[in-house]
């Protein structure tokens, strides 16, 4: 990898990051499609193994504010949703998949801005962890469905409690990965390049996080899945 890919790479990692750390989700959204771009290999090991670093960060710095039993929950939903997803990505053309979900996440923004504003209940929140992890696996960005169903939570406690599930999340993930012998030295030895990136990106998410707290974690957490959305049409483009 060149050293301006690299530099670009870093700073979608620390934006991406910062927007983790303030809302819940982002990074794996912005820098997914750009690392596989620049290098396909690395994905995913590379961004799971950022992506537990800064869910770990997050959630000890909002460990007041997280609701356990929700994210168990929605725990709960992603195993199913996982292997839904690794069927889907088996047998259906990459396009219609990646076509299939923006669809589907820009309807439950369009829905949710006419004042369809979802109850978190146990069942709600199990379908939407299963959703997660149906794109996750699949799209390898799973943070809408989450963003919808806890849209209701205060700043705090949305991003306490999607930073837990996501951190659940991922280490599952790179488990199964280990297992499976994809875990290669040159994605540690990249995601150690980029780690400065994404710890610059916690620090800074700070002051983010609380101009967010001001009533704004809604607004932006819907922008954020229209922008996943976007991605994922793009990416078929590219």
């Amino acid at each position: 990898m060149s050293v301006p890919a690299f530099c670009v790479l870093s700073a979608v990692v620390l934006v991406g990051s910062m927007l983790q750390v303030s809302i819940g989700f982002g990074l794996g959204m912005l820098a997914a499609p750009v690392i596989a771009l620049l290098d396909p290999t690395l994905v995913p090991v590379v961004l799971l193994l950022l992506a537990t670093g800064v869910t770990t960060a997050t959630v000890l710095a909002e460990r007041a504010h997280l609701d356990l039993r929700g994210a168990g929950w929605a725990l709960g939903g992603r195993v199913p949703g996982t292997i839904a997803g690794a069927a889907l990505v088996a047998f259906l053309p990459a396009k219609a998949l990646a076509f299939s979900v923006a669809a589907v996440v820009l309807a439950g923004v369009v829905v949710s801005l006419r004042g369809f504003r979802p109850r978190p209940t146990p069942r709600a929140v199990a379908l939407a962890g299963a959703a997660s992890g149906l794109m996750g696996t699949a799209t390898s960005i799973g943070g809408p469905p989450m963003a919808l169903v806890w849209q209701r939570y205060a700043g705090p406690k949305m991003r306490g409690t999607m930073s837990a599930f996501f951190l659940v999340g991922s280490l599952l993930s790179l488990g199964a990965l280990a297992v499976a012998g994809v875990v290669h030295v040159e994605t540690l030895r990249y995601s150690a390049f980029l780690a400065p990136a994404a710890a610059a990106g916690v620090l800074l998410a700070r002051p983010v996080s609380r101009h967010l707290d001001e009533g704004r974690t809604r607004g932006a957490a819907m922008v954020l899945a229209v922008a996943g959305a976007v991605t994922l049409t793009v990416q078929q483009f590219l």
